[in-house]
């Protein structure tokens, strides 16, 4: 069950969440985003029902990333607490996966929602006793601008395989002057290309479309966000991990990702039901 939000827990510098605005229970906002599907295929499901891999993100030449599934389904791990421990405000994870994430954060006080497009990754989140939608970061979702953290930790920096088109996004969600902390790669990279989702089966069929995914290292990263207005408010490694939080300043650009921006406020204003539990992780500040 969600937990409810102390009352002193405010939104920094920015406008707090309505007492009456609460998580909805159903996606009924449109159809997934395209790239949804290729997270709902069998062995991603089949991985979070299990707990384990193998699972990989196959480039079309054939290359190789693991996906380090067992961890994903684990506890929250000191490299994880080294990321929560510097939210602020309300938090919503995109591609929250089975939830750790968003489950420690409830069990500290914080309000938090996850959003993720495999119904198997909300499933779980949900039973771990956090809140989450199925839904795609590019579709409308809950509160947009009034956010006081994003996460976007475990590679979910290459959602959509373009990072620019990302942050503008983020920028969107976010409450100016709030925190973006996003997991980088631990190499100098900058990569963009077309996967499958694989669990190294022979036989398997792999006949869906491939989507895009990108791979960024923190130099990388600060590039893209630099050229977009974002401000550096920090960087670090814990256990062999590395992230990188930034600061939503108001001259950031938030038009540039999706038609959806303009019809984003009515659309969530109607996503919220009213309050009857007291215990969503948005009710009252």
């Amino acid at each position: 069950m969600s937990r409810t939000v102390p009352r002193h827990e405010t939104v920094p510098q920015h406008e707090t969440l309505s007492q009456h605005e609460t998580v909805p229970q159903h996606d009924s906002v449109r159809p997934p985003h395209p790239d949804a599907t290729s997270w709902s295929t069998d062995p991603y499901a089949n991985a979070l029902r299990n707990g384990h891999g193998p699972l990989f993100l196959r480039r079309t030449d054939g290359w190789l990333l693991p996906l380090d599934v067992e961890r994903w389904c684990a506890g929250a791990d000191a490299a994880d607490l080294s990321a929560l421990h510097r939210c602020e405000g309300p938090v919503l994870d995109i591609g929250c996966g089975p939830g750790r994430l968003v489950a420690a954060l409830a069990a500290r006080g914080h309000r938090a929602l996850g959003i993720d497009v495999s119904e198997a990754a909300v499933a779980r989140t949900l039973r771990l006793g956090g809140s989450a939608l199925h839904r795609s970061v590019f579709e409308p979702l809950p509160g947009e601008g009034r956010w006081g953290t994003v996460l976007l930790v475990d590679g979910n920096i290459g959602i959509g395989g373009d990072p620019r088109r990302l942050l503008h996004r983020t920028a969107a969600v976010l409450a100016p002057g709030g925190l973006l902390i996003a997991e980088t790669a631990p190499q100098d990279i900058d990569e963009r290309s077309r996967v499958h989702l694989d669990d190294g089966r022979a036989g398997r069929d792999r006949s869906a479309a491939p989507f895009p995914w990108a791979r960024l290292g923190t130099p990388a990263l600060l590039r893209y966000a630099g050229l977009l207005g974002w401000l550096t408010a920090d960087q670090w490694e814990t256990d062999g991990r590395t992230f990188v939080a930034l600061r939503r300043s108001r001259s950031v650009l938030t038009t540039s990702h999706s038609a959806d921006s303009t019809q984003s406020a009515a659309v969530i204003s109607s996503q919220f039901p009213r309050n009857t539990s007291g215990e969503s992780p948005l009710a009252g500040s």
